[in-house]
C-alpha cells in the first residue's frame, strides 16, 4: 500500500511523537509498504533549527515544509506556528499522488481534519491515531471557553474527523470512552499505547553513573521529571516540595525535557532561589536510558481534568529501567490501574495534586531506603508495553484494517 504520514514532527525530532511515528513508518517500510511523510522543518522545541527540506531516509520519502517559528512563548505565538504550518501542509498535500492510506496525528491540533477532507476529497482511508483529544484539552487547559464560537468550530472539526475515520487508536481505555460518548462506533476504536523504545528504554548501570558524573550529581538523591513540560502536566505540587527541601543539600531536583512550562520552572527556581532544581533539555534517544536510570525516584505528573484527553505515557520507560516513581494526579486514571497490578512495594505511590508536604515524607522514605533503578524490578508488567508487542500489533492492525477497506471498496 502507499500510506502518506501527517504530523510536526518526524525524525530527527526527539519529542515522543516523533518517534513513535518514525518507528511505526520504519515497520511500515520493512513490511513492503510505500511510505510518504509530510512534517515540519522546524525541531519542535527549538523552532530555529531546522532540518533539510527533503530527504529518503531507511527508504521513508520525508517532505518537510516551512512554516513561522514563534515558538511557545504566548498562546497566539502557538496558534499562529499552528495555522502557518498547517496551510502549508493543506497546500503541499494538492502535489501529492494519490496514497492507498492516510495516517494523521495530532500535532498540531487538528491536523487530523486536514487528512480527513484530504482523504475525502481523493477518496483514499483514512485512519486517526488520537495522541490527544482536542478542542477537548484546550478547554480543559483554560485555553479556550466551553461552548464559545472558536470551540464549537474545532469540535466539528475534531467530529468530522473522528467520523471519517475508517479506524481510530486510542491511547487507553479513558480516551476510548472519551471518543465513544462523541458518538462513535466502539468497532471503529482500538485501544494500543504508546510502546517503549526497548533498545533505548532499559536498565543502564553504566550509563546512570555517566549521567550522573557528567552533571554533578554524585551522592546527590534525584528527584526527576522527565519529557513535555506542559500545563497538562502541572508542576505547581512538585516545585512546592522543591521549597519545602530548599535547606537539604541532599537532594537534586532535575527537569529533563521542554515544552511551554519548564520557562516557568526556570522562573520559580530563579525567585524562590532554588539552586537544587536544574533543567536539561530533552535528551538524544541513545542516551536516554542513562539519562532515565540517573534519577533515584521519577515523578509522573497528570492535570486532574485531562484523564482520557492526554495519555502520560512516560511511566512506561520509567517501568522498563525498574525506577522507583511517584504519582501525582487523580485517583482514577490509567496510571492508577497500572499501579494496582504492580506488586505491593514502597518503591512507588500516589498523591493528589496540593500535597507538597506527602511529597516530601515520600522523597524522605526512599532516600533512605537507598533504592536506585534495579533490572527487572517491574519488568512483568512493563513488558506489556515494549515496542516489539505493541507496534507489532499496531501495524498488523493498520494493515489488517487497510485491507479489509479496500476489499469493501471493490466491491
Amino acid at each position: 500500500m502507499k500510506i502518506l504520514l501527517l504530523n510536526q514532527t518526524f525524525y530527527p525530532d526527539v519529542v515522543s511523537t516523533a518517534q513513535h511515528l518514525a518507528d511505526l513508518a520504519q515497520e511500515l517500510t520493512r513490511r513492503g509498504h510505500e511510505v510518504s511523510v509530510i512534517t515540519s522543518r522546524r525541531a519542535y522545541d527549538n523552532p530555529h533549527k531546522r532540518y533539510p527540506s527533503s530527504e529518503i531516509w531507511r527508504g521513508i520519502r520525508i517532505q518537510r515544509i516551512g512554516s513561522t517559528g514563534f515558538g511557545k512563548s504566548a498562546k497566539w505565538r502557538r496558534a499562529v506556528d499552528f495555522a502557518s504550518f498547517i496551510l502549508a501542509c493543506s497546500t503541499r498535500l494538492l502535489t501529492q499522488r494519490r496514497p492507498d492510506l492516510v495516517v494523521a496525528l495530532t500535532s498540531p491540533p487538528l491536523i487530523s481534519f486536514i487528512g480527513a477532507l484530504y482523504a475525502m476529497v481523493r477518496r483514499c482511508r483514512f485512519f486517526y491515531w488520537v495522541m490527544d483529544l482536542n478542542p477537548d484539552e484546550a478547554v480543559a487547559a483554560g485555553w479556550l471557553r466551553k461552548g464559545s464560537t472558536a470551540e464549537g468550530v474545532l469540535d466539528w472539526m475534531s467530529r468530522f474527523s473522528l467520523n471519517r475515520a475508517r479506524g481510530i487508536i486510542a491511547l487507553d481505555q479513558f480516551m476510548a470512552q472519551r471518543i465513544r460518548i462523541k458518538g462513535i462506533d466502539p468497532e471503529r476504536i482500538v485501544v494500543i499505547p504508546p510502546w517503549t523504545h526497548d533498545s533505548a528504554a532499559r536498565f543502564d548501570g553504566v550509563g546512570r553513573e555517566a549521567f550522573r558524573r557528567a552533571h554533578g550529581l554524585k551522592d546527590k538523591f534525584v528527584i526527576m521529571y522527565s519529557g513535555n513540560h506542559s500545563p497538562c502536566h502541572p508542576l505547581d505540587t512538585l516545585m512546592d516540595a522543591a521549597v519545602l527541601l530548599r535547606n537539604d543539600p541532599r537532594f537534586v531536583f532535575l527537569f529533563v525535557g521542554g515544552g511551554s512550562e519548564q520557562k516557568r520552572v526556570k522562573l520559580f527556581a530563579a525567585e524562590q532561589g532554588l539552586p537544587q532544581v536544574r533543567c536539561l533539555p530533552y535528551q538524544p534517544l541513545e542516551h536516554l536510558a542513562g539519562s532515565l536510570c540517573a534519577a533515584d525516584l521519577h515523578v509522573v505528573v497528570m492535570g486532574d481534568p485531562f484523564v482520557g484527553i492526554i495519555h502520560p505515557c512516560k511511566i512506561y520507560n520509567i517501568l522498563a529501567v525498574g525506577a522507583p516513581f511517584l504519582y501525582i494526579g487523580p485517583a482514577q486514571s490509567h496510571i492508577s490501574d497500572l499501579m494496582r497490578e504492580l506488586p505491593v512495594s514502597p518503591l512507588y505511590s500516589r498523591v493528589g495534586h496540593g500535597q507538597a508536604d506527602r511529597v516530601v515524607d515520600f522523597i524522605r522514605q526512599l532516600e533512605k531506603r537507598k533504592e536506585p533503578p534495579k533490572s527487572g524490578r517491574f519488568e512483568e508488567v512493563a513488558g506489556r508495553f515494549s515496542q516489539e508487542r505493541l507496534l507489532t500489533r499496531q501495524v498488523d492492525w493498520l494493515s489488517r484494517m487497510g485491507e479489509r477497506e479496500a476489499v469493501s471498496a471493490k466491491r
